[in-house]
């Protein structure tokens, strides 16, 4: 034998030209196979698979000791009570109590289930090979005429009373669910669109608490007002009077840009509800130069010589103006209610 003939003991035998022709290499995208199977020590050792399940079994115990100690917290911590935790600093005790415990529950649910899939569940890996999901033509044939005999027994075609009332109890069941939605709260109704202000109610002065005649407001003063009949040890005085505040204000007519506002001014007295319309914070500051008012929350600016439109923030419109006119005493009053809902916009608004 040759020196060239002599066999590479560095090359397999299918390679090596000593022991013939040169084989062509095996196909490189040919299924490799699946790895041997290596047993965890959990597979073999019981006291290991013993631990494994005590630590799933204490997860799962802790998350039910979560759970009653979400449910535990939601009776025992009142909605207003404040306390201090580091480094959060101070929290609302019971949304504090409510996350944090809720939170353990999901977590130790979600952990365990995981560590009994890792240690204990079968790991051992199975493949199959793939096959057409759709069924044999035979089979697709031997269903619809299935499905043709029962209709066909049923007699649903013949037979329309039951069909229909069939049908008309299978569209009822669900509106038992939507009743169930009523449990949410109470209906908005038309207590968004409404305020107390209406034809003919005096403008009671906030401070003073009488009745508010024109000339007790001044250029560039602001004045807050409130609806006659409000009381404020009345038990609905918060919710009335978040929606009916009002702030006046004289502007020269000759500076009034608006001209519906014009109209709806006395001598340039001008109403426009104090409620923000970003998100409800009460206006109280006043630029008497530019007729501007700032609302202190994030700063939404609105121009009250051209209709209360927004120039700055993030408020999405105008401040709603009341309609004022004098009654027969020389006060001040109200022709009607807000031209549209006060506040921030919502979904009902239509």
């Amino acid at each position: 034998m040759s020196s060239q003939e002599i066999p590479d003991e560095n090359l397999p035998a299918e390679q090596d030209p000593a022991h013939g022709a040169v084989k062509v290499a095996d196909d490189p995208f040919a299924d490799p196979g699946l790895p041997a199977h290596k047993p965890r020590i959990q597979d073999i050792d019981e006291r290991a698979a013993k631990r494994s399940e005590r630590t799933v079994a204490l997860l799962f115990t802790l998350s039910m000791l979560a759970t009653v100690g979400f449910i535990a917290s939601y009776v025992i911590f009142p909605v207003d009570k404040i306390v201090y935790i580091w480094p959060f600093g101070h929290v609302s005790a019971l949304n504090f109590s409510l996350g944090l415990t809720l939170g353990v529950a999901l977590f130790a649910i979600g952990a365990g289930a995981v560590h009994w899939a890792r240690t204990l569940m079968s790991d051992v890996e199975v493949a199959d090979d793939r096959h057409p999901i759709e069924a044999a033509p035979e089979v697709k044939a031997k269903v619809l005429a299935d499905f043709a005999d029962g209709a066909r027994e049923s007699a649903i075609g013949r037979r329309k009373l039951i069909r229909n009332t069939m049908f008309g109890a299978l569209a009822l069941v669900p509106l038992s669910g939507v009743v169930l939605l009523r449990d949410l709260g109470p209906l908005p109704e038309k207590k968004l669109r409404e305020t107390m202000w209406s034809k003919g109610k005096q403008l009671i002065n906030m401070n003073t608490m009488e009745p508010l005649r024109p000339e007790d407001v001044i250029v560039g003063s602001l004045t807050f007002a409130m609806p006659e009949g409000l009381e404020e040890d009345a038990e609905d005085f918060n919710n009335q009077i978040a929606k009916a505040a009002l702030m006046i204000v004289r502007i020269q007519p000759e500076n009034i840009k608006d001209k519906r506002e014009l109209e709806w001014s006395h001598e340039g007295i001008v109403a426009f509800s104090k409620i923000c319309t970003h998100v409800g914070c009460p206006i109280s500051l006043y630029e008497q130069q530019t007729h501007h008012v700032l609302c202190p929350c994030h700063q939404s600016t609105f121009d009250l010589s051209d209709g209360a439109r927004v120039i700055f923030g993030p408020a999405g419109h105008a401040l709603p103006q009341l309609r004022i006119g004098v009654n027969s005493e020389g006060n001040l009053e109200a022709l009607g209610d807000f031209d549209e809902p006060v506040g921030p916009s919502f979904f009902e608004r239509g």
